[in-house]
């Protein structure tokens, strides 16, 4: 049986799985928390950035987006989630914090990849 989940990953864990279910169920998009599901996550911000949509309209499925992107992290390098005043972060393996939530708001502004934070989070580990 798995080792219970850290506290701080409650919401962010919640978060995730309300954005992949909201995908699933409105636009036929399924994420399986996989490194490669987050092309598919960085087009969405690119897509819902392109359409002109007001930052406060989107704040919610980006904080979602964000989470999805952190648990592939968390599952993927064996990182667990971190929170601090509100804020949730990453910690991976190697004590390096990231802020998944945070690169998706950046995305969402045209200079962030929640991917290529991904490819670094996971990559550290393997070193």
């Amino acid at each position: 049986m798995p080792a219970p989940r850290p506290s701080a990953a409650t919401k962010p864990v919640r978060w995730a799985a309300d954005a992949v279910s909201a995908l699933r169920e409105g636009a036929r998009v399924r994420l399986d928390y996989s490194a490669q599901s987050l092309w598919r996550v960085d087009r969405l911000i690119e897509e819902i950035r392109r359409e002109g949509a007001p930052y406060a309209a989107v704040e919610t499925v980006l904080r979602g987006l964000g989470a999805y992107a952190g648990e592939v992290v968390v599952r993927q390098a064996g990182a667990e989630w971190w929170t601090s005043g509100g804020e949730h972060w990453v910690r991976t393996p190697d004590g390096r914090l990231w802020d998944p939530v945070d690169e998706a708001r950046r995305c969402f502004a045209g200079d962030g990849s929640l991917r290529l934070l991904c490819r670094d989070a996971t990559g550290a580990v393997r070193r």
